[in-house]
C-alpha cells in the first residue's frame, strides 16, 4: 500500500513537473531540483492567455519557495531555508494555510542559523499593479548578522504633488558601522501590458537582474539613457524577454522607443534595508540592526532626494515622516534612445 502510494505520488510530481516543461522534482539522488527560473515558457496570444501565465507563474513561485527551503533546510543548510522563506512570506496575498505551515520550519531554521532574534517576516499588502514576480515592495532580509536586535522601522511620506505619496522608496544607509552587505533580489519583472510598465516603480537592491517582458499583442522598444545604467532592450515581439543587471546604484527612468506614453523607474540601492511607499504613504522596512542611519527618500514628482539622520533603537521605530516634494519639472521632451527628440511624423 505504502510503495504504490509513493509511486503514485511521484507520478504526480512528475506529470506536474512536465506540464511546467521542467525537469521532474526527482527523488534523493536522482537527480537536480526543479529549479527556480522564470518565466515559464506558456504562450500568451490573448488577453486571457496573459492571466493564466501570470497566475500560473505565481504558483510555480510559491512552490518553488515553499519546497527549495525545505529542501535546503533537511540538507543543513539553514540560512538558505530561511531566506527562501522569507522570500516566499513577503509574496502579497499569500494563502495563510501556507504561512501557518512554513512559519515553525522558518523560526527553526532562523535559530539554528544563529538568528534567535531576526522578525518574523512580514506578509505584504497586496498592490493593484503589481504582476507576478514583481512584488518585492518590502526590504530583503539582509544577508549579515550582528549582534543587535534586528527591528522594524515603520513611517509615512507625505506630500509628492499630485500624484500622491505613493511609490515613494526609502533606503538606510549605517553611520555608525560598516556597510551591510546587498544581496541581489531574485525573480524581479516589469512587464509591458496594455502600453504600460507593471510595476510603475520597482526598488531592487544594487546586483539585481529585471527581466522586462511584453504581456502586449504589439511590440515593445524597453530602454533607458540613465547613465551608468544605461540599456537597450531592442524590440521585442509578444511573450519576448529582455534581462537587464543593474549593477549601479540610482534611478533608471524607463522608455519604450516605440510608445512615448510609456514611462516607469528602476531604483537601486546599494543597501538590503529598503521599501516602497503604499498609495497612503505608508512604508516599513524589516531586519534592521539598531543604530544610527541616514535615511533617503525618493518621489518621481520630486526634484531632490530627501535625506535625514535617524537612530533606531533596539525597540525599532515607530511614526517616521519624511515629506518628499512635488516640484520637479517635466522634461522639455521624451527622448528616443538615442537622447534625441523624438520626431512626431513617425506617430509614436
Amino acid at each position: 500500500m505504502k510503495r504504490g502510494y509513493k509511486r503514485g505520488v511521484r507520478a504526480v510530481a512528475v506529470v506536474t513537473a512536465l506540464a511546467w516543461g521542467a525537469p521532474a522534482v526527482a527523488a534523493p539522488g536522482e537527480g537536480k531540483w526543479l529549479g527556480d527560473e522564470l518565466p515559464l515558457q506558456l504562450s500568451v496570444k490573448t488577453p486571457q492567455d496573459i492571466g493564466f501565465k501570470t497566475a500560473a507563474e505565481r504558483q510555480y513561485l510559491i512552490f518553488n519557495l515553499m519546497a527549495g527551503g525545505k529542501v535546503a533546510y533537511e540538507r543543513g543548510d539553514y540560512a538558505a531555508a530561511a531566506e527562501k522563506w522569507e522570500t516566499l512570506l513577503r509574496l502579497p496575498g499569500l494563502d495563510p494555510q501556507i504561512e501557518r505551515a512554513v512559519r515553525p520550519f522558518l523560526d527553526d531554521a532562523r535559530a539554528r542559523a544563529g538568528r534567535p532574534h531576526g522578525e518574523s517576516a512580514p506578509v505584504a499588502a497586496a498592490q493593484p499593479d503589481a504582476g507576478a514576480g514583481a512584488s518585492h515592495e518590502e526590504a530583503a532580509a539582509p544577508a549579515h548578522h550582528e549582534g543587535r536586535p534586528h527591528v522594524t522601522v515603520t513611517g509615512t511620506i507625505t506630500g509628492g504633488g499630485g500624484s500622491g505619496p505613493g511609490g515613494a522608496v526609502v533606503w538606510l544607509k549605517r553611520l555608525d558601522g560598516p556597510a551591510a552587505r546587498v544581496v541581489p533580489a531574485q525573480n524581479q519583472i516589469i512587464t509591458q501590458r496594455e502600453k504600460t510598465f507593471l510595476p510603475h516603480v520597482l526598488a531592487v537592491p544594487v546586483g539585481t537582474s529585471v527581466q522586462f517582458r511584453n504581456d502586449d499583442r504589439i511590440y515593445h522598444n524597453v530602454f533607458s539613457i540613465a547613465k551608468p545604467n544605461e540599456f537597450d532592450g531592442g524590440i521585442r515581439a509578444t511573450g519576448a524577454t529582455y534581462v537587464k543587471t543593474f549593477g549601479h546604484p540610482g534611478v533608471v527612468e524607463l522608455l519604450c522607443n516605440i510608445h512615448a506614453t510609456m514611462n516607469a523607474y528602476v531604483v537601486v540601492v546599494d543597501s538590503p534595508y529598503y521599501a516602497k511607499a503604499q498609495a497612503s504613504g505608508a512604508f516599513s522596512i524589516h531586519n534592521v540592526p539598531a543604530g544610527r542611519y541616514d535615511v533617503s527618500a525618493w518621489h518621481e514628482a520630486a526634484s531632490t532626494i530627501i535625506h535625514k539622520t535617524i537612530t533606531v533603537g533596539p525597540e525599532g521605530l515607530r511614526e517616521l515622516t519624511i515629506a518628499v516634494g512635488g516640484d520637479k519639472r517635466p522634461a522639455p521632451f521624451v527622448p528616443d534612445k538615442y537622447g534625441h527628440k523624438r520626431q512626431p511624423q513617425l506617430g509614436y
